[in-house]
């Protein structure tokens, strides 16, 4: 292939353990940009939990974030494109979701990824790790508030119960008009209908001009799956679900073994 893109994930593919950008994938990843190569992070995460890292990513051009949703340039603020998911689609979901499983707790990315609305109780047991927002910083609204706007993500997490029973109970009720997935963190995505991280990488490709088999992807979790069947190559993790290795091209080592810089090393002839 023709190496023009590389598309990666970040949490648990690109960062290791302790969320780091080691130093021989930096260096990775710059050789790559000396060569003309785009670097996108394709994250479920939105700006403010990129700008933490971007420095040290050397991350300085297009983002797509909320799992696709959007686009966003890191430099300037530009926005390329975004998916909203309508408010009566987030109401009837959370209606019929809550009236089989009480004790939800829902919030809602907004306005570039720039807010983020949280209902009540949401904050307390929410940590930093989550959304890479300090919890008090989150406060706290009636749901009906948190309902009542189109978003770009809508967050659905339970005190007790883990992401993959809610993804299920969403699943079983059989509804439709949104697109619904796991990254890993503690609770379920919810996105626009059919947007995933392949479709956003598809419209940034289009922009950009470079057709899809000259785009390698790198991902470790359920979201990722769309992007790695889409691109040129897809690389799975080492410790990647076995529905993340089947939808890959081939399995890399883990983020704590540089996986990502050894396939780019390979790819580009170095190291």
């Amino acid at each position: 292939m023709t190496l023009r893109l590389i598309a990666t994930d970040l949490d648990g593919t690109l960062l290791d353990s302790s969320s780091s950008v080691t130093r021989r994938t930096r260096a990775a990843l710059d050789a790559a940009r000396a060569r003309g190569i785009h670097v996108v992070p394709v994250t479920a995460r939105q700006p403010i939990g990129l700008r933490a890292l971007a420095s040290d990513a050397g991350f300085d051009g297009w983002a797509l974030c909320s799992n696709g949703a959007y686009a966003t340039h890191l430099i300037d603020g530009r926005m390329l494109f975004a998916e909203e998911l309508p408010s009566e689609t987030i109401r009837t979901l959370a209606e019929a979701l809550r009236a089989s499983i009480p004790g939800l707790l829902f919030a809602s990315v907004r306005e570039g990824g720039e807010t983020f609305v949280a209902q009540h109780g949401y904050a307390e047991i929410a940590d930093l790790a989550d959304h890479k927002r300090d919890p008090r910083t989150m406060g706290g609204v009636e749901l009906d508030h948190v309902l009542a706007a189109p978003s770009l993500k809508l967050v659905i997490r339970h005190p007790e119960l883990t992401p993959s029973v809610l993804f299920d109970a969403l699943r079983d009720l059989g509804l439709t008009g949104f697109e619904a997935t796991l990254s890993g963190a503690p609770f379920v995505e919810v996105m626009a209908e059919g947007v995933t991280k392949a479709t956003g990488l598809a419209r940034l490709c289009e922009h950009l001009e470079i057709d899809r088999r000259d785009v390698i992807a790198f991902g470790d979790a359920l979201n990722d799956v769309e992007m790695l069947r889409w691109a040129g190559h897809g690389v799975a993790m080492a410790d990647a679900a076995d529905v993340v290795r089947d939808a890959a091209d081939e399995t890399t080592t883990s983020n704590d073994d540089d996986g990502v810089a050894r396939v780019i090393e390979r790819m580009l002839g170095i190291g």
